[in-house]
């Protein structure tokens, strides 16, 4: 059982959710971006875990997320092709698998 507003990291909850890239997703509320000169850092008041992004590219992908229908349009949104995607998606499961990110 998890309180009210907490995050459930059981494994059988982390089994269940899948990182879609067709799908939408958005920055988990209880999530900080603050701006860096690398990039940006994630915190996440819930889980206390702290996340690097480490360009300005996949910052401001992270950032709109949530207005694109899916991750993949927020990568063509931010000019990253199909032949380019790879190491974001990565990158976005990892945060999704971290629960920086969620689905929307």
């Amino acid at each position: 059982m998890t309180a009210p507003g907490a995050i459930d990291v059981s494994p059988e909850k982390k089994s269940t959710d899948t990182f879609d890239p067709g799908a939408t997703w958005r920055l988990h509320p209880q999530v900080a971006l603050r701006p860096e000169p690398f990039g940006a850092l994630l915190y996440h008041f819930g889980t206390r875990k702290l996340s690097f992004l480490k360009n300005t590219v996949i910052v401001d992908v992270v950032r709109s997320l949530g207005d694109h229908e899916s991750v993949r349009a927020a990568l063509r949104a931010h000019g990253v092709d199909e032949t380019a995607e790879r190491p974001y998606l990565h990158a976005l499961r990892t945060l999704a698998d971290s629960h920086m990110i969620v689905p929307a």
